[in-house]
């Protein structure tokens, strides 16, 4: 099997395909992915999924092991900590940021608000149905529109290096309900336009994400 031109390489493929795996806890934590087992679940052959768990080991989200493949990262609440720290100024910025860009746009509605609508219907319907998985990434996704919403590139490239790691953590969250309720409240603040209450809400729910991500780890631990 050979990569197409104008198609994905294989190696990113693989790469697109495992990380969505840790994301969604599907590969949990600590667990360890061996190269030959890997390649067989993706029907591939062995060399792009070597690159691909390399590249996944580059970007915080795998351990490589010597001669034995490869381990999903165990998040320490060191590391929850630190993300959070990150992350905090982000979000708030890019609620405000989407938030300035609705009252630009005033009296018209600009597109990205339809799609943050789209994210929270995708998360109450996965919830409905009992799909944790499909409820994180919708969470995800919604956190994703409000940085695109903004319209500030460089930013938006800098939570897309946070942005699956951040996935990890939603995955963690034992509280979803919560979420989509702030997530709404977050929504309605931006729609109308005012920074100041995008910010406050958006910045209230990192805290409460940032807390119930930790009393989630420290439940882990103790199984």
């Amino acid at each position: 099997m050979t990569d197409t031109p104008g198609r994905t390489p294989l190696s990113e493929r693989a790469r697109d395909a495992v990380r969505e795996r840790i994301a969604t806890g599907r590969y949990p934590q600590g667990s360890r992915l061996i190269e030959r087992e890997v390649a067989e679940e993706l029907a591939m052959s062995r060399v792009p999924v070597r690159e691909a768990l390399r590249a996944l080991a580059a970007d915080g989200l795998l351990e490589m092991l010597p001669h034995s493949g490869a381990r999903v990262r165990r998040l320490a609440r060191a590391d929850v900590e630190h993300l959070y720290e990150v992350w905090e100024p982000l979000a708030v910025q890019a609620s405000r940021l989407a938030a300035d860009r609705v009252a630009a746009c005033a009296p018209d509605e600009p597109e990205g608000l339809s799609r943050l609508r789209a994210a929270l219907a995708r998360a109450d319907e996965a919830a409905a149905r009992g799909d944790a998985e499909a409820e994180a990434s919708a969470n995800s996704e919604f956190h994703d529109e409000v940085v695109a919403l903004g319209g500030n590139p460089l930013l938006a490239r800098t939570m897309d290096q946070l942005n699956w790691q951040l996935r990890l953590l939603f995955g963690l969250n034992a509280e979803p309900a919560q979420m989509r309720e702030q997530h709404r409240r977050m929504y309605a603040d931006v729609a109308a336009g005012d920074a100041d209450t995008a910010g406050a809400a958006t910045l209230i729910h990192v805290r409460d994400s940032r807390a119930a991500a930790l009393r989630s780890l420290a439940a882990r631990r103790t199984d």
